[in-house]
């Protein structure tokens, strides 16, 4: 519930004015390394529709460090979370959110090997989750959305902003399209717009699924959504919960980490999924389908593109490809 004595402050305003507060006394990195940070959580913000300080609470932030966790490392994710608290206790000081905020945010516990590089779904992985959809869900919303999430790389608002009329039966693609004013803008607004192309293998996925398995309902606006419930145009976080559910091991395999499937919190439905240490979030699968992208000789500039990343941080953050295989894809460019 919110707080009456607080004062409203727009979230995208409260971090520019905090590191606007703080910019002569740090240095350029620092200042840097928190903006970086915070606009995570500004993200995850716009995503969760909440554009007032006052509005954030212990569960807003719990969901934060769930959505979050699984992208990063878990030291990255720590020193992310560290970003926060201050921000938020600053955020406390000018009365934009309640005194004590700042503490509900909690760090996972670091695991060995912490110090890992950042997680992407391997393509075995991701092809065996494919096959098992194949043979037992076929059509199904979770078969549709891994299958466009980890084809095409995209983003989840991507995925949430497609309607039926986006489809393009011709040429085996959908049409992203920028609509604000709709409530489903893209990362990149009209900038990343553009046609993907799936092929006919996963056109086919998506219009059986049209056909047999969609939800026949419009959305607040009219629009006809591709991704249905039955109340609606399927909400990001629901989108991603079916993710993180049929990304669970278990689902496929005997569990790796000696769980009994009858008393494993991460069994509690598609709510708990989250919480299965494998589980992985549709950010993985984007990295995942980038790294797969660059090893099957994509250049580069094509991947950027298809994504909607630029080079800069296609290399820097979702490239996950190892020294020895960026090595060999540069071999095939080289005379012997």
């Amino acid at each position: 519930m919110r707080n009456r004595e607080l004062e409203p402050l727009d979230p995208e305003k409260a971090v520019e004015q905090y590191l606007d507060s703080r910019r002569p006394s740090i240095t350029d990195s620092t200042y840097r390394n928190s903006k970086n940070r915070l606009g995570h959580f500004l993200d995850f913000l716009e995503e969760e529709e909440i554009d007032d300080m006052n509005d954030i609470t212990g569960r807003t932030l719990y969901n934060f460090v769930a959505w979050r966790q699984g992208d990063i490392a878990p030291v990255t994710l720590q020193k992310q979370l560290s970003s926060l608290r201050v921000f938020l206790r600053w955020a406390a000081d000018v009365e934009a959110v309640p005194e004590g905020l700042a503490e509900k945010v909690h760090s996972p516990e670091l695991p060995d090997g912490a110090e890992a590089r950042t997680i992407a779904l391997e393509e075995e992985r991701a092809e065996a989750i494919l096959e098992y959809l194949n043979r037992y869900e076929y059509a199904s919303r979770r078969h549709v959305c891994f299958s466009l999430l980890w084809r095409t790389g995209m983003r989840i608002s991507s995925l949430h902003a497609l309607d039926l009329k986006d489809l393009r039966p011709d040429d085996c693609a959908v049409d992203l399209r920028n609509r604000p004013e709709t409530d489903t803008r893209l990362k990149n607004g009209n900038s990343g717009e553009r046609w993907v192309y799936l092929g006919p293998r996963w056109y086919q996925v998506v219009e059986d699924y049209v056909d047999a398995n969609r939800y026949d309902v419009k959305d607040e606006h009219g629009r006809e959504p591709l991704v249905t419930t039955k109340q609606g145009r399927a909400h990001k976080l629901t989108v991603q919960k079916w993710i993180y559910s049929v990304t669970r091991p278990c689902m496929m395999h005997d569990c790796p980490h000696d769980r009994d499937p009858e008393t494993c919190e991460a069994m509690g439905g598609y709510q708990q999924a989250s919480k299965c240490p494998s589980s992985r979030s549709p950010h993985t699968l984007r990295r995942g389908a980038i790294t797969t992208h660059l090893l099957e000789g994509v250049p580069p500039e094509v991947a950027s593109e298809r994504m909607d990343v630029s080079l800069e941080v296609l290399y820097r953050h979702y490239d996950a490809r190892s020294p020895g295989e960026k090595m060999n894809q540069r071999k095939k460019f080289l005379r012997q």
